[in-house]
């Protein structure tokens, strides 16, 4: 088993989405089906809890202050003040967030499912500050992790049924030529969220593979951290030296969850993350 602690102990059930908020030195995540926005902040161990009153598949820092979220109805604007504000409010009977990603650009890159998980059923957006939306990918099942090289001109993708993360030539907000760069074997769980760090690796949590692989910009596997939870959602480096990897975790589904499965937990030291830009919106 990997050296891992507890940062949060609790019993979310889908947790989901951790990301660094460097202006505040706070660690954000949350609760998709408790709709719930928690933040840590490992410096002091202060932690908040703010519900939303309907699901929400990500949030992530703004850089005027504040956050921009994934919601079940669209995307939504929290001030500093905790004023919430839509910014596209785009509701569909049966379909929810899932995760987002702020590309290189400051555009929110927001993915959506059904909650049936049917497939085809969900989507890829790129929401820009001023509400504007374009569809990057339909036909999407699950939408998931997705993530940036360091040069910015790769982007990383996860639609998890596939098993497969692929990698797309990334510039100007446009994504082309697709192709796989990894496919799960079977038996060691679905790709979900996933991170990139300073070496143009890629970070991804394996859901009922209870497990994160570390695969280098060729495909290869280069490292296996083994979880005392079977369903980590994502994970994302955090502290002040972007070191510390930070994974989610959930207890949906499983009939006798263990004691961590919806704790927010830290492997300390274990690489080098990236800055993550921040919604220009």
């Amino acid at each position: 088993m990997t050296a891992y602690e507890v940062a949060v102990r609790a019993e979310a059930m889908l947790g989901e989405g951790p990301t660094w908020d460097p202006r505040e030195r706070r660690l954000i995540w949350i609760d998709i089906l408790g709709g719930r926005l928690h933040t840590y902040d490992p410096a002091t161990g202060r932690r908040t809890t703010r519900t939303v009153h309907q699901h929400i598949g990500a949030a992530k820092p703004r850089a005027g202050g504040g956050l921009v979220l994934n919601l079940r109805d669209g995307v939504a604007l929290l001030d500093p003040d905790g004023t919430l504000r839509p910014l596209h409010h785009d509701p569909v009977p049966g379909r929810r967030a899932n995760d987002a990603a702020v590309a290189p650009d400051g555009s929110l890159w927001a993915g959506t499912m059904r909650y049936d998980e049917a497939p085809g059923g969900g989507t890829l957006s790129r929401v820009t500050p001023d509400g504007t939306v374009e569809l990057v990918l339909g036909d999407v099942t699950v939408s998931n992790g997705t993530g940036w090289s360091p040069d910015g001109r790769l982007m990383y993708y996860v639609d998890s049924p596939t098993r497969r993360i692929d990698v797309f030539d990334h510039a100007d907000g446009r994504v082309s030529r697709r192709r796989t760069l990894v496919e799960i074997e079977e038996g060691a769980g679905f790709p979900d969220g996933l991170t990139v760090d300073a070496d143009g690796c890629v970070w991804v949590a394996l859901w009922d593979g209870g497990a994160i692989r570390r695969y280098t910009p060729a495909g290869a596997l280069d490292r296996t951290l083994r979880l005392p939870v079977p369903r980590p959602t994502a994970c994302a480096f955090g502290g002040p030296d972007l070191t510390d990897l930070y994974v989610t975790t959930a207890r949906t589904g499983l009939t006798t969850p263990p004691p961590l499965s919806g704790s927010l937990l830290v492997l300390p030291t274990t690489g080098t993350g990236l800055p993550q830009p921040a919604f220009a919106g």
